[in-house]
């Protein structure tokens, strides 16, 4: 039997796949807590009744989450003990939560975090990529132009990168990431814990060409991108001249002379761009 408080809001990890994932303090806090407040309370009622575990579930999801966080909020001040769970992982990491989080500690309520797992630092775990520092954005930006300009922010980030992607979405993600930041270092972690778990490690446009031959790629995808090596960057003088060379001697359209250059040197097409459309106005003044 284990200690629970009253009037304590307990975050829970969960598998992200493989339903061993899960600590035996996990298990006995959702055993014994009043309420559970879950994402999607079909799956949390499956994965429980696989672990005998037959508390009350209470929906708590995006779309909710505004008109529940005060109802739950009521329930623990009246000293109920909730458990807040997601689909998969640690709540609040992309996933619905913050809103609850923040509601509780401004009354003053207890939090306490149930530690598991992560998809985030499971991939990172194994990527081979700099650990002792990275920077987690999550899903990118829903938007093309604000997800750009966040990819644009990030091309001289030195830190290892790591994203959430739909399986769906992650084609057009890696070329707006190669557009940005060049033909980066990656690793592409797919459908982590389960039957099918893959790791894709390599350049950018090498995993690109595999997914690509691909007739449909499935399971959520955790990405991490090797932060911008600064150290190793050719000159730019360097790619200048080459510009002024390649548009001047092979008479070729500068969408040509940006793709070849950014291929050759793993430079961002866009900042290649920047600098072609600078020689070219500097040529008609």
């Amino acid at each position: 039997m284990i200690d629970i408080r009253s009037g304590t809001l307990y975050v829970v990890a969960t598998p992200i796949g493989n339903r061993d994932d899960i600590t035996l303090r996990a298990l006995n806090i959702l055993r014994e807590v009043d309420l559970i407040a879950a994402e999607d309370t079909r799956k949390t009622r499956r994965f429980l009744e696989l672990h005998a575990v037959d508390s009350s579930l209470i929906s708590y999801h995006e779309h909710n989450e505004a008109e529940r966080t005060p109802k739950l909020i009521a329930k623990l001040k009246k000293g109920m003990s909730i458990a807040l769970v997601s689909n998969a992982g640690t709540p609040t990491i992309s996933d619905p939560g913050y809103r609850l989080i923040i509601a509780t500690l401004a009354d003053d309520l207890n939090v306490m975090p149930i530690p598991g797992v992560s998809a985030a630092t499971a991939a990172l775990s194994v990527a081979g990529l700099p650990t002792d520092s990275f920077v987690f954005l999550g899903f990118p930006a829903r938007k093309k132009t604000k997800r750009l300009q966040q990819l644009n922010d990030l091309a001289s980030e030195p830190r290892t990168l790591i994203f959430y992607e739909s399986p769906r979405r992650i084609l057009t993600l890696l070329g707006e990431i190669r557009d940005a930041m060049g033909d980066r270092y990656l690793v592409l972690a797919r459908e982590m814990t389960k039957i099918h778990e893959e790791f894709l490690r390599g350049r950018l446009s090498e995993i690109a060409m595999q997914l690509k031959g691909r007739a449909n790629i499935k399971g959520e995808c955790t990405l991490l991108v090797a932060g911008c090596d600064s150290g190793s960057s050719i000159s730019w003088d360097t790619i200048r001249a080459e510009i002024r060379n390649s548009l001047a001697a092979e008479g070729k359209h500068v969408s040509e002379v940006v793709r070849d250059i950014a291929q050759k040197y793993k430079l961002p097409k866009n900042k290649v761009y920047e600098e072609t459309l600078k020689f070219r106005n500097q040529k008609n003044l």
